[in-house]
This record gives C-alpha cells, sequence and structure tokens, in this order.
C-alpha cells in the first residue's frame, strides 16, 4: 500500500494542521448558562470557590508526588507507597472538581503557573525533606484544604447548590479526612521495634 502525498508531501500537510491557532472559545471567568436550575450568581460564586478548592487540591496532589519520590529513611517503602495511593486519590478529586466546574458552565484552573498563583497552600522547597517534616507539610495542607471545603460546602448548602455541596463533603472532605487520619499514625511518637 503506498502513501499519496497531499498536495506534494505528507509532513507539510500534517504541520499545517498542527500550527492552528484561534481565539479562546470562553475566556477564564466567564460563564455559559446551562440548563442546571441555578441562577448565573449561584453558578459563579460555586465556579469561584471551586477552582480555588481545585487548585489547593492539585497542589496537595502535587506535594503528595514529590514526597512519594523523595521519600527515605527506615519507613522508606510504607511511605513510598502510602503517598503514591493518596496522590491517587487526590487526582480523582481533581477530575470531579474540574468536571463539576464545566457543569456548572465555568473553566476549570488547569495550568501549573495558574495553580502556582492560585493556591493557598505554601510552596514547598526544591530539596528532600526528612519524612516528619513532609508529613507535617502534608497535615499542613490537609488542614488548609480542610477548613477551604467545609466553608465552601456550607454556602454551597445556602445557595442551593446541591451539587456542589454533595462534592465536597461527600468526596472532598471525607477524603481528606481519611488522608490526614492515616498520615497522623506516622507521627505517634512511640519505639518501633518493640513495646516497653
Amino acid at each position: 500500500m503506498s502513501v499519496k502525498a497531499v498536495d506534494g508531501n505528507v509532513m507539510d500537510h500534517a504541520t499545517r494542521l498542527a500550527q492552528q491557532h484561534a481565539p479562546e472559545v470562553q475566556p477564564y471567568g466567564h460563564l455559559v448558562r446551562l440548563p442546571i436550575g441555578l441562577s448565573e450568581a449561584v453558578c459563579r460564586e460555586s465556579v469561584q470557590s471551586l477552582n480555588q478548592l481545585l487548585a489547593d487540591t492539585i497542589t496537595l496532589r502535587d506535594l503528595y508526588k514529590k514526597h512519594h519520590w523523595q521519600a527515605l529513611g527506615p519507613t522508606f517503602y510504607q511511605l513510598h507507597v502510602l503517598f503514591d495511593k493518596h496522590a491517587g486519590k487526590q487526582s480523582v478529586l481533581v477530575d470531579a472538581m474540574a468536571e463539576r466546574i464545566q457543569m456548572l458552565g465555568g473553566v476549570c484552573l488547569a495550568m501549573a503557573a495558574d495553580i502556582a498563583e492560585t493556591t493557598l497552600i505554601p510552596r514547598a522547597p526544591k530539596g528532600r525533606d526528612a519524612a516528619p517534616v513532609q508529613i507535617a507539610r502534608l497535615l499542613h495542607a490537609h488542614e488548609l484544604v480542610l477548613k477551604e471545603a467545609r466553608a465552601m460546602a456550607r454556602l454551597a448548602a445556602a445557595r442551593g447548590d446541591d451539587g456542589t455541596n454533595d462534592l465536597i463533603v461527600s468526596d472532598v472532605i471525607r477524603a481528606n479526612e481519611m488522608q490526614v487520619w492515616f498520615l497522623s499514625a506516622h507521627v505517634v511518637d512511640m519505639p518501633r521495634m518493640r513495646a516497653e
């Protein structure tokens, strides 16, 4: 089977298609009204709240991946596996929040630079930290996410945005509380090898 050239050369044709440019179809901060039974004001407020929570959840997920890759010490294997599992769950939450923002007619944050300038979670150093410092940093990030999630859930409920409230309460809060519990078990001060 032979490949026929389009306008002389297949690669020329592919290159032209790959270099297309057009204006944005929906600028960030603008809503597209969808028939979901919520006012534009309610959708706008929920989109703004969810984008903040999304930025912080993406940052938390990335902290987990950083610590997963940089874990070391006597509990290396356990923390390496735990951090990766928690990062995976945070990725599921990221996807659910981004999709909810789209359902409300908004545009979700998606690029690292936008996340970095929006997140409330302090930036971690580039280098590697000891496991207790990694865990402390993750616990602090979870606390920030949980405080804002609870406030946002109450506001969504007061506005009648049951879908956003349900996502935040049923998924975001419960998952983060569970992860705090698991992390906290690693900072108990007790002997590692034998009970006395």
